[in-house]
């Protein structure tokens, strides 16, 4: 039998997540990463420098965040298992938690479905606007609900299924790595002029480190949901990154549902492609049972971490 490293992960996650005091007090793992990003970025991506030279600032800054990453994980699993000899793998479980996102997600989402469900709609597109970067200021209620399933399903490959993998095949290195490499991504993987070369490295490796868990996380929507793999098939390609769709137009499909499209940014509207063939009116019932799919897919982790402890 394996050590349980992803097993024990995925269950401290699940029971405490990150406590909002320990936030308070310590700040998160990722903010590390978020500085250190924003300090090459404010250094080495400079107006003045060419096109080409921006880009190879940017291939530098994410070397230099993996560099520093892979090392301080490698250090860190090694001071594990030093200190705890035989029951290193509780240690490694507690060093890979923080690098999952399943109950920091499900709590965002919740409080906006309750919102939805009380008639709230100025709590909801507050609550929407926490994990959403589009405008919310004029979403109606099936608006909200969908901006809320969209999200969801994306982030269900981003936190937590996209994290697991790079943890079952690199260890707890491989987890940080996955890490560093997607808030790279978010913080200066943009199409805008400021970012379009310096973010270029940080975009196209997220892309890459994706690519696998994305359609992972896609196929479990729709085991989880029972259905909705001809529309994953069909539609995951109308979304503009390579990977979102997939679990996107699974959840789609899955509650029969015709998500993404037009939408606002900076108070701009965007035309983009529907995703999904089903009901435009979206629900609060049908963001409790995207909830729910989401649960089972959790649940799914569960046990094939289990699994691959077992049987290695």
């Amino acid at each position: 039998m394996a050590e349980p490293v992803a097993l024990v992960a995925l269950v401290l996650d699940i029971a405490i997540g990150w406590p909002a005091a320990l936030y308070a007090r310590a700040g998160h793992p990722v903010g590390g990463f978020a500085r250190l990003i924003g300090y090459t970025e404010t250094n080495w991506n400079r107006a003045s420098w060419s096109f080409a030279k921006r880009r190879v600032a940017g291939v530098l800054a994410l070397v230099l965040l993996l560099s520093v990453t892979i090392a301080t994980a490698l250090a860190l699993v090694a001071l594990a298992r030093f200190a705890l000899g035989p029951l290193a793998w509780l240690g490694l479980g507690l060093l890979a938690a923080p690098g999952l996102a399943i109950r920091s997600l499900y709590d965002h989402v919740v409080p906006c479905a309750i919102a939805l469900e009380a008639g709230e709609l100025p709590a909801a597109r507050s609550r929407v606007g926490m994990i959403v970067g589009r405008d919310v200021a004029s979403l109606d209620e099936s608006g909200v609900a969908s901006a809320a399933i969209e999200s969801l399903a994306e982030s269900l490959c981003d936190g937590v299924v996209a994290p697991l993998f790079w943890l079952l095949v690199a260890g707890v290195p491989g987890l940080w790595a996955y890490k560093a490499i997607n808030t790279a991504d978010s913080l200066i993987g943009h199409r805008e002029d400021r970012w379009r070369a310096f973010g270029w490295a940080a975009a196209r490796t997220d892309d890459l480190a994706n690519l696998i868990p994305a359609r992972l996380s896609g196929v479990l929507v729709c085991v989880a949901g029972l259905g909705g793999l001809r529309t994953m098939w069909r539609d995951a390609g109308n979304h503009a990154s390579p990977n979102a769709g997939w679990p996107e137009a699974a959840m789609a499909g899955v509650l029969e549902l015709r998500l993404a499209g037009p939408i606002a940014y900076d108070g701009l509207t965007l035309a983009k492609p529907y995703i999904g063939d089903g009901r435009r009116d979206v629900t609060a019932v049908d963001l409790r049972a995207a909830l729910g799919v989401y649960r089972g897919v959790c649940v799914l982790l569960i046990v094939i971490a289990g699994g691959i402890a077992w049987a290695l």
